[in-house]
């Protein structure tokens, strides 16, 4: 049989390695000694556990801190914009108030409400050692 030089495809080699696989002995089992590790001194372990404990703490005051700091900001920006909505509330005031403040705008009023001009000079006051009087001209 013409196998062309391809070695996987030859029967004698297959054969040959399992003629070898059966004929090798059976391996034993060697023993070995396992060593083991001693354990950390129980010094040592609770220096470690009160460094953990003190990085814990110490970053757990370090949010807490950094949680306030949030909390009064936020209370501080609360604050500024009630401070300018009060302003902005007293410069409306104001415009109002000069608004009204108007002779002519005073007029007005007067005059819708049913008040009518004085149409001649005016009153006139006068003071007296110990009284104030106001004449009609």
């Amino acid at each position: 049989m013409a196998y062309y030089g391809n070695l996987a495809l030859r029967p004698e080699r297959v054969e040959e390695q399992q003629r070898q696989q059966r004929q090798q002995p059976a391996r034993q089992t060697q023993k070995t000694k396992v060593t083991r590790r001693r354990s950390i001194p129980i010094g040592e372990k609770l220096l470690y556990l009160f460094t953990v404990g003190l990085v814990v703490f110490v970053a757990g005051f370090i949010i807490f801190r950094y949680a306030q700091i949030y909390q009064i900001n936020g209370e501080i920006q609360a604050t500024k914009k009630s401070i300018e909505q009060a302003t902005e509330q007293s410069k409306e005031l104001q415009n109002e108030v000069n608004r009204l403040s108007d002779p002519a705008e005073i007029r007005k009023k007067a005059i819708a409400n049913g008040f009518v001009p004085i149409e001649s000079e005016g009153i006139t006051a006068s003071k007296d050692d110990q009284n104030a009087v106001a004449m009609k001209p």
